[in-house]
Order: structure tokens, then C-alpha cells, then sequence
């Protein structure tokens, strides 16, 4: 399967919001310093997720390419802005680790179900819950105090649970899902 890239007014707006990942980074790296800008400019990421989304449904905008684009750019997102929390020592290991196994069995499965079942492994509702606690606990991060650092790993806990259950849920609908299909197209054969 061939994707088409194509230059739609919400796959733009995706990519402004890949263009401006790495501006977040480096003003997340000059904390404490650039706190609210780096805020802000979290915020204007998110938002501009929510735009793309909302326009791509109703003018009739969703594509392909979009479908596959937006949600790898809703994962550079979370790894980069959890790296660099990490890095500046606001979150514990084990959040961006989590995330990266995470994003690699989804990516890996996808390039699996892709060439095996010639499917495109698309979002979920549950998947888009997941993604929505974990943007809410990034920017929790921004004003949450340093201590006590209990803290910052309990607001980690529900986007993790819900991510934890949407892997489940693709995985059982992407990878096993087609044999009750199959097996159902097969009784009917008999």
C-alpha cells in the first residue's frame, strides 16, 4: 500500500506542528527560565492538534497521508517533550522509557499488520484518551512544584494505565481481530 502525500490545510498545519517540537524543546532545556514560554508554546502544539483534527473532519480534509502523519507527529510530541522533562530532571526515567517501548511496539505492529494484512493501523477513541492524559500530565508538569516528587510520577499514572489498554486494544484488533472475520466468511463457505 502507497501512501499519497498531500498538502491539505490540516496536514500543514501537522507539520507547523513538527516544525515546532524542537522550539519547545529548547525553551523546556532553559527551565526554569522560559518556563511560561515553553508552556505557551506546548499549548499552541496542542491546539494546533485539536485545529487540524476538527477541520480535516468537517470540510471533508481527512486523508491518508494525514491519517499516518498526525498521529507519528502526536508521538514525536510526547517522546521529545518527555525526553527533554527528563533531562532537565522534572520527570523519572521511567515515563520517556515507557513511552518509547511503547511507540516502537505500535510502529513495529503497524509495519506488521501493514504488509501481513494490507491494513492501515488508524487511531482509536481510546488511543486518543491516552494521548489526551498525557498531554494533561505534561502541562501539569509545567506548574507542579519540584517537591515532594511523588508528585510528578502519580500524575503519570492514568495516561499510562489508558495507553497500556489502548496497546491492548490494538493489538488484539489489529493483530487477531481478522481470524473471527475469517472464520466467520469460512462457516458460511461450508
Amino acid at each position: 500500500m502507497r501512501v499519497k502525500v498531500e498538502w491539505t490545510i490540516p496536514n500543514i498545519l501537522t507539520l507547523l506542528r513538527l516544525l515546532a517540537i524542537p522550539v519547545l524543546c529548547f525553551l523546556i532545556w532553559q527551565w526554569p527560565e522560559h518556563k511560561v514560554k515553553a508552556f505557551v508554546v506546548f499549548l499552541a502544539i496542542w491546539f494546533t492538534d485539536l485545529l487540524d483534527g476538527y477541520i480535516a473532519r468537517h470540510y471533508n480534509m481527512e486523508t491518508e497521508f494525514g491519517k499516518l502523519f498526525d498521529p507519528l507527529v502526536d508521538k514525536i510530541f510526547q517522546l521529545a517533550t518527555a525526553i527533554t522533562m527528563f533531562l532537565i530532571n522534572r520527570i523519572p526515567v521511567w515515563v520517556p522509557l515507557y513511552l518509547l517501548v511503547r511507540e516502537l511496539l505500535m510502529v513495529f505492529g503497524s509495519i506488521f499488520v501493514l504488509k501481513n494484512k494490507d491494513l492501515v493501523v488508524h487511531s482509536s477513541l481510546i488511543g486518543k484518551i491516552a494521548t489526551f492524559l498525557f498531554v494533561v500530565a505534561f502541562a501539569a508538569l509545567f506548574w507542579v512544584p519540584s517537591e515532594p516528587r511523588y508528585i510528578r510520577d502519580l500524575i503519570f499514572l492514568p495516561p499510562v494505565l489508558v495507553s497500556f489498554i489502548a496497546t491492548v486494544f490494538y493489538a488484539s484488533r489489529n493483530l487477531f481481530g481478522n481470524r473471527h472475520v475469517h472464520r466467520e466468511e469460512n462457516a458460511k463457505d461450508a
